[in-house]
C-alpha cells in the first residue's frame, strides 16, 4: 500500500458541507414551530444542531487527518466499548427512555445514543476482521460465521431498546462489508431467508411494528392512528410542486406532520423547496456515494477498501431507509437523514465516519 498522501477528495468535501449547510437551514425552518411551543425558543433547535455540527466537524478534521490504518488497532476495542453502553443503556435508572425506546446516555436534554456509535465501531470491526481472514470468508463455519455471530449479538442489544431503525442500518451495513470481502452469495441467499423469518417475528412480538407494516400498506385504513405520520408526510410533499412553498413556508410543520426536524425533515424540505429542492439534495447524496464508492475501489489495502464501502454502506443505506419512509415506500422506523436531520450523536457519528471516508481518500489511486 502506498503511504503517499494527497489531498482529500474535493467532491466528498463539498457535498458533505453542501448537504449539512442544507441541513443547518431546514433544521430552523422545519424545527422552529414545535421549538417554539415546546421550548419557548425558536432557534432551539439549530442552536444545539450547530453545536453539534462544530463538534462533528472538528472530529472530521482530526479523522480526515489521522491515518485510517491506525483505527486497525482500536477496533477491537472500540467494539467492546460499544458493547458495554449497549448493556448500560438497557439499565433502569441509567438509560433514559426517549421516543418509547431506552437508548439514551446523558444529562438532562443532553445525551448520546451508544446505538448510533455501534454503527461505526462495527464497521471498524468487521473491516478489520474480514482483510485478517479473507480467504476463511468460502468456510461458512470458521469465516462467515464469527462476523455474523457479533453483528446478531449487537443487533439483538438494539432491539431490546428497542431501535429497529439504528439496528437495521448497522446489518445494512454490515452485510454490504461482508459481501464487498467475498462471501459466498448462497451462504448470503440462504441467510437472507433466515432473516426474514426472523424479521416476521420481530414484527409479530410487538402489535405497533405489526401496526406499522399495515398502515405503510394503506395508511388510509387508519387515518388517525398508524397510517398518520405517512398521510401526513405526503400531504406536505404533494403541495410542494415544482420550486415549493418558499423557505419557512410550510404548513404541515404546524404539529401536522410529526418530528418535521428529525424523521420527517425531508417532507418539509419538498414542501418548502419543492421537487428542485428535494432533487438538489439526493443528487448530492449521489455524489457523496459515488465519490466513496470510487474511493474504496482505487484504495489498495483490503482494509482501507472494506472501511470504506462500510462507511458509504451505512450513509446509503440510511438515506433509503428516511426517504423510503417519508415518500411512503417504506414502513416507518424512526431514523434520521444524515446530515440533514436534528440529531447531535448521528450528526456527530456521521462526521466523524465521513472523515476517515475523506482520510481514505487520500491514499486512493
Amino acid at each position: 500500500m502506498s503511504k503517499t498522501r494527497s489531498a482529500p477528495d474535493i467532491w466528498l468535501i463539498f457535498s458533505i458541507l453542501a448537504l449539512l449547510g442544507i441541513g443547518m437551514v431546514m433544521v430552523y425552518s422545519a424545527g422552529a414551530v414545535v421549538g417554539f411551543h415546546a421550548h419557548g425558543d425558536s432557534f432551539y433547535f439549530v442552536k444545539r444542531q450547530l453545536l453539534f455540527a462544530v463538534l462533528g466537524l472538528i472530529a472530521m478534521y482530526f479523522t480526515m487527518n489521522t491515518d485510517y490504518w491506525v483505527w486497525k488497532k482500536y477496533a477491537k476495542v472500540a467494539l467492546l466499548i460499544c458493547f458495554a453502553l449497549l448493556v448500560i443503556v438497557l439499565i433502569p435508572g441509567i438509560g433514559a427512555v426517549r421516543g418509547g425506546a431506552r437508548s439514551w446516555l446523558g444529562i438532562s436534554s443532553f445525551g448520546i445514543q451508544p446505538s448510533e456509535f455501534m454503527k461505526l465501531a462495527m464497521i471498524l470491526f468487521l473491516s478489520k476482521l474480514l482483510a485478517d481472514r479473507q480467504k476463511e470468508l468460502e468456510s461458512f463455519v470458521r469465516g462467515l460465521l464469527p462476523p455474523l455471530g457479533i453483528m446478531g449479538l449487537a443487533f439483538g442489544l438494539i432491539m431490546l431498546q428497542p431501535d429497529l431503525g439504528t439496528g437495521t442500518v448497522m446489518v445494512g451495513a454490515s452485510l454490504i462489508v461482508i459481501y464487498s470481502a467475498g462471501a459466498q452469495i448462497r451462504h448470503l441467499v440462504s441467510l437472507a431467508m433466515v432473516g426474514v423469518v426472523g424479521f416476521v417475528g420481530l414484527v409479530l412480538a410487538a402489535p405497533y411494528r405489526l401496526a406499522r407494516i399495515t398502515s405503510f400498506l394503506d395508511p388510509w385504513s387508519d387515518p388517525l392512528g398508524a397510517g398518520y405520520q405517512i398521510i401526513q408526510s405526503l400531504y406536505a410533499i404533494g403541495p410542494g410542486g415544482f420550486v415549493g412553498l418558499g423557505l419557512g413556508m410550510s404548513r404541515q410543520k404546524y404539529s401536522y406532520v410529526p418530528e418535521p426536524q428529525t424523521d420527517f425533515i425531508f417532507s418539509i424540505l419538498a414542501e418548502e423547496l419543492g421537487f428542485i429542492g428535494g432533487m438538489t439534495v439526493l443528487l448530492l447524496f449521489l455524489i457523496l456515494v459515488w465519490r466513496g464508492m470510487r474511493v474504496a475501489m482505487t484504495i489498495s489495502d483490503p482494509f482501507g477498501s472494506f472501511l470504506a464501502v462500510g462507511i458509504v454502506g451505512m450513509f446509503a443505506v440510511q438515506v433509503i431507509i428516511n426517504i423510503g419512509v417519508v415518500i411512503g415506500l417504506m414502513p416507518v422506523t424512526g431514523i434520521t437523514l444524515p446530515l440533514i436531520s436534528y440529531g447531535g450523536s448521528s450528526l456527530t457519528l456521521m462526521l466523524t465516519a465521513l472523515g476517515i471516508l475523506l482520510n481514505i481518500s487520500r491514499y486512493a489511486r
